[in-house]
C-alpha cells in the first residue's frame, strides 16, 4: 500500500521538485495550484499528508487548513511558509497543523517529517483499531448465556452501563466478574477513556496507599522517580476495584475519602488532583457479613453499593453449559489445531452433573484439558479430568465446600433429579438434532455424535425416543 501525499502550492517548480522527491521515495503524490483545487481534491484523493503553502492566490492557508480538516480529521498536515508568515504557521499548528517547514525547504528535513507523520498515523490507527477490538471483544453478546439468570442479568447491565454511577459486582470467584465490569465500560459514555484494573488482594499493604494514588519522589525509601496513581491513571474512565474485600481498614479509609471527594494527593506530596473516574468494585466476598463482623467499613460498602449486581453460580444456570462448551470449542479450536464435531450426550450428561465450584473458569479449564487429550474431532467422557467425573454426582449446592450430599439424602435426590433432567433434555436435543443431519439414519447419526450405533440405540431407549 502507498501512503498518498498532496502538495498544494501555487509555485510550478515547487510543486514538481516535490513531486519528484517523493515518488522516488515510493509515495503516490497529487498536485493543485489554488486552495480550493486544493479542498477539492483533498476530498478526492484522501492524503495521508498534506504539504500546504500558507501564501495561496485565492484564499487563506489556514481557511484551506479548516476546509481539509473537516473532511479529513486523520491527514496529517505540514505547512510551508515563508519567513514573513512564521506567525501564519505557528497559528496554522495551534490548529491542528501536524508540523511547519520554513522555506527554502531542506529535503531530507522534510522527508523525514513525514516519516514522523506517518508514524502518528499508523500509531493513531492501532490505537483506534484496537478499542474497536476491545469494544467488540467485550460486547455483551460476547458473555455466554441464555438462560432466564442470565437474561436478567444482561437487562441489568443494560440499565447500568447507561448511567455513570459506582457498581459493586458480587458473585463467586469464576463467574465472569471481570468480565462483566469490561462489557459496561465499554457499553457506556467512557468507553473512549481507559480501564484500570487494580487488584486489591495482590498489593503488599505497605504499598496500596501508593498504588492508588502514586507518590512523590523521596516520600519513602527507594521512591527515587514520581510515580503515577492507578486513580489517575484512570482519569476519564473506569478504575475496577477487584477483590475489593481484601482491602485492610486502613486502606479503606483512604478509598471513601477519594471517593467521596474526587480528588487525590500523592504519597508524600501535598497537591490535590482531582479524578474523574467511575468506580467499579468487585468481590467474591458477602460484604454485608463483612460489615457486621467489622472487617469492612460499612460508610465504604454504602458508597461502592449504589449500583449492585450479583453474578449467578454455573450451578445456579447449567442450561448454559452446552453453549459456554460452544463457545471454548470455538476458542481454543485454533489454538490446539483440533476441530471438534461432536460432543457425547455423556459427556455433557457428566458436565451437567457436576457442581462447577470453579464456576466458568473451571468450566474453561475443562473443555481446553478435554480437547488436549481427545483423539479425532469427537470428545466423550473419557477425556473429562477424572476430578470431575468422579465427584459429579455431589450435591451441586455444596459441592463449592467439598461436602457430600449423602448428608441429606432427600435434598440430594431433588437436586440431582433437576441435574439429570437438564442433562437429559440437552441429551436429546443433540440427539434428535443428529439424527436431523443424519436423515434419520442412527449409523451416522452415532457417528455425529462420536459414539457407536450401539450407545446411541440405548440411550435413545433410556430416554424413551423409540
Amino acid at each position: 500500500m502507498k501512503f498518498k501525499i498532496l502538495v498544494v502550492d501555487d509555485e510550478q517548480s515547487i510543486r514538481d521538485i516535490f513531486s519528484l522527491l517523493l515518488e522516488e521515495r515510493g509515495f503516490a503524490v497529487e498536485t493543485a495550484a489554488s486552495g480550493r483545487a486544493g479542498i477539492f481534491q483533498a476530498r478526492s484523493f484522501a492524503p495521508d499528508v498534506l504539504l500546504l503553502d500558507m501564501n495561496l492566490p485565492d484564499m487563506s492557508g489556514l481557511d484551506v487548513l479548516a476546509g481539509v480538516r473537516e473532511a479529513l480529521p486523520a491527514c496529517r498536515i505540514i505547512v510551508i511558509t515563508a519567513f514573513g508568515t512564521i506567525r501564519n504557521a505557528v497559528e496554522a499548528t495551534q490548529r491542528g497543523a501536524y508540523a511547519y517547514l520554513e522555506k527554502p525547504v531542506d529535503n531530507e528535513e522534510l522527508l523525514l517529517l513525514i516519516e514522523r507523520a506517518l508514524e502518528v498515523r499508523r500509531l493513531e490507527a492501532e490505537v483506534a483499531g484496537l478499542k474497536a477490538e476491545l469494544s467488540a471483544r467485550y460486547r455483551f453478546s460476547e458473555i455466554v448465556g441464555t438462560s432466564g439468570p442470565m437474561n436478567s442479568i444482561f437487562q441489568m447491565m443494560d440499565r447500568i452501563a447507561r448511567v455513570d454511577g459506582t457498581v459493586l459486582l458480587t458473585g463467586e470467584s469464576g463467574t465472569g466478574k471481570e468480565l462483566v465490569a469490561r462489557a459496561i465500560h465499554f457499553a457506556g459514555p467512557r468507553r473512549d477513556g481507559p480501564f484500570v484494573v487494580v487488584n486489591c488482594g495482590a498489593i503488599p499493604r505497605d504499598l496500596i496507599e501508593s498504588e492508588f494514588f502514586g507518590h512523590s519522589k523521596g516520600a519513602f525509601t527507594d521512591a527515587r522517580t514520581e510515580t503515577t496513581g492507578k486513580f489517575e491513571m484512570a482519569h476519564k474512565g473506569t478504575i475496577f476495584l477487584d477483590e475489593i474485600g481484601e482491602l485492610p481498614l486502613e486502606a479503606q479509609v483512604k478509598l471513601l475519602r477519594a471517593l467521596g471527594e474526587r480528588e487525590i494527593v500523592k504519597v508524600g506530596g501535598s497537591r490535590t488532583i482531582p479524578v474523574d473516574v467511575r468506580v467499579i468494585a468487585a468481590t467474591n466476598k458477602d460484604l454485608d457479613g463483612e460489615v457486621h463482623r467489622g472487617a469492612f467499613r460499612e460508610d465504604l460498602y454504602f458508597r461502592l453499593a449504589v449500583l449492585s449486581l450479583r453474578l449467578p453460580p454455573l450451578r445456579e444456570r447449567r442450561e448454559d453449559i452446552p453453549l459456554l462448551c460452544e463457545h471454548f470449542l470455538a476458542k481454543y479450536g485454533q489454538e490446539l489445531g483440533k476441530s471438534v464435531q461432536a460432543l457425547s450426550p455423556d459427556f455433557l450428561e457428566t458436565l451437567m452433573g457436576y457442581g462447577w465450584p470453579g464456576n466458568v473458569r473451571e468450566l474453561e479449564s475443562v473443555i481446553y484439558e478435554a480437547m488436549v487429550h481427545a483423539e479425532g474431532n469427537n470428545l466423550d467422557v473419557s477425556v473429562i479430568p477424572a476430578r470431575v467425573r468422579s465427584r459429579a454426582r455431589f450435591d451441586p449446592q455444596t459441592e463449592a465446600h467439598g461436602v457430600a450430599t449423602h448428608g441429606d439424602p432427600a435434598a440430594a435426590e431433588t437436586l440431582l433429579d433437576a441435574a439429570h433432567s437438564a442433562a437429559e433434555g440437552t441429551s436429546r436435543a443433540l440427539i434428535e438434532k443428529a439424527l436431523q443431519e443424519a436423515n434419520g439414519s442412527r449409523t451416522l447419526a452415532a457417528k455425529r455424535l462420536g459414539i457407536s450405533r450401539k450407545t446411541l440405540f440405548n440411550k435413545m431407549k433410556a430416554l424413551g425416543m423409540g
